[in-house]
């Protein structure tokens, strides 16, 4: 069956075709691909086209498709059953892992998603600060819970709007959403709300308004504004944790959050996510506390041994290394290229996690990404893909590199780049 075949069969039973937006492609004009296997940076698709593979499952993927170790570890597992309802020494194992890389996780708890694991903090939060104020910042996504979906406002910081249809003004009263980087926003919010505002959460890098760094300032302030105030400071590093750096952003921004927020790749692949933290808070939780959470599968064996084989895999020597300088010399190349076309075009990475904007300067929060030409990295991604390169079908999305990219992987691809840009440069001339 062809591509086009398949997603019209596809949105005859399922909404839009995809079960999860981006999917659909339809912010790049295109029908997606359906990809019927994948094996180290590669996927290939139903009508056997093969793809250099920079999205890796969105980032999950770090180590590799399809990983002999990890498929190994995985059968193994499943051979024992799927799900027992009942407390394994897996997740012992798995929690114990995470909190000896993540000093500032003192407890865990295991959950099945990211939008899981963020709701479930938020309302810790909240339970242990006896408040009802969270701080989120305009273009960091924390899942799809209803306090979460909501967009900065024109006005005050109170006045915010739902972003999805089924989301009540009610959900969102008390969320305030402030812009990426506005030091001075956030310290007003704080003066007028201080003693009500239960936590600010935060992506420490940006990477779901493409790929947006984090000033000095509003990092220094993040470390000491929240604690002033009694409130809690919770970094969600879905995107980042164990992606960035062995000990995630933290560890590289030097932050020490009272929660952390945990997804991807401590999954490797499989649903799975976290989040975790201060032993004091942690404890709040159900059974022992009376902030509710639970969830037939947390903790799922299957899963629970994936992440397990991940995270072992990514502790050996030299591997944040590998994948950082495959990283920057992607973005590198991909500068070099587009300067030698003439593409208003620039890039930044940390560790595996890299970020391609088509404009002169790098953003600083989302109102600077939107002013990204659309138009050009339609086309750049269209070409690419025509050439069997895939990144993020969005000019939201960061991309991803695992470990499997090599430099004549990377060379490969700045190749085709230089074609696809010198083909942009003469359309737009």
């Amino acid at each position: 069956m062809s591509n086009s075949h398949a997603f019209i069969l596809a949105k005859k039973y399922i909404p839009g075709g995809v079960n999860s937006p981006v999917r659909s492609f339809n912010a790049v004009n295109r029908t997606p691909f359906f990809t019927q296997k994948a094996q180290d940076c590669y996927l290939y698709d139903i009508e056997d086209n093969k793809y250099i593979d920079y999205v890796c499952s969105w980032g999950a993927n770090i180590i590799g498709h399809a990983n002999k170790d990890m498929v190994q570890a995985v059968q193994k597992a499943i051979s024992n059953g799927c799900s027992f309802g009942t407390p394994t020494e897996l997740e012992t194992q798995l929690a114990q892992k995470i909190c000896s890389l993540m000093p500032n996780i003192e407890k865990i708890r295991l959950v099945n998603s990211g939008t899981e694991a963020v709701m479930s903090a938020i309302r810790l939060a909240r339970g242990f600060t006896k408040r009802k104020y969270i701080i989120k910042f305009n273009g960091c996504y924390h899942g799809h819970s209803d306090n979460m979906l909501v967009n900065a406002g024109s006005g005050a910081a109170t006045f915010n709007n739902p972003s999805s249809s089924g989301v009540t003004q009610e959900a969102v009263s008390n969320t305030i959403v402030l812009e990426y980087n506005d030091v001075p926003a956030l310290i007003g919010a704080f003066n007028q709300y201080g003693n009500q505002i239960a936590g600010v959460i935060c992506e420490p890098f940006a990477g779901n308004m493409n790929l947006v760094f984090p000033s000095n300032e509003f990092i220094d302030i993040l470390r000491e504004l929240p604690k002033e105030h009694g409130a809690l400071l919770i970094i969600d590093e879905v995107m980042t944790g164990f992606r960035v750096a062995l000990g995630g952003a933290q560890s590289l921004l030097n932050i020490n959050p009272d929660l952390t927020i945990l997804g991807k790749v401590i999954g490797g692949g499989l649903p799975l996510a976290a989040f975790g933290g201060r032993a004091d808070i942690m404890d709040c939780l159900s059974p022992i506390g009376n902030v509710y959470q639970a969830g037939t599968l947390s903790g799922n064996p299957v899963a629970v041994t994936c992440g397990l084989a991940n995270l072992e895999i990514i502790s050996s020597n030299g591997f944040y290394e590998h994948i950082s300088t495959m990283t920057k010399a992607l973005v590198n190349g991909l500068s070099e290229a587009a300067k030698m076309h003439n593409i208003p075009f620039c890039a930044n990475s940390v560790g595996g996690l890299f970020g391609l904007h088509f404009q002169e300067k790098l953003p600083t929060n989302l109102l600077q990404v939107q002013r990204s030409n659309l138009e050009m990295f339609n086309s750049f991604f269209n070409q690419m893909l025509d050439n069997g390169v895939f990144f993020a079908p969005s000019m939201y999305e960061a991309g991803f590199i695992c470990s499997k990219h090599t430099p004549k992987v990377i060379d490969e691809t700045i190749q085709i780049a230089h074609r696809i840009f010198k083909n942009i440069n003469s359309v737009e001339g």
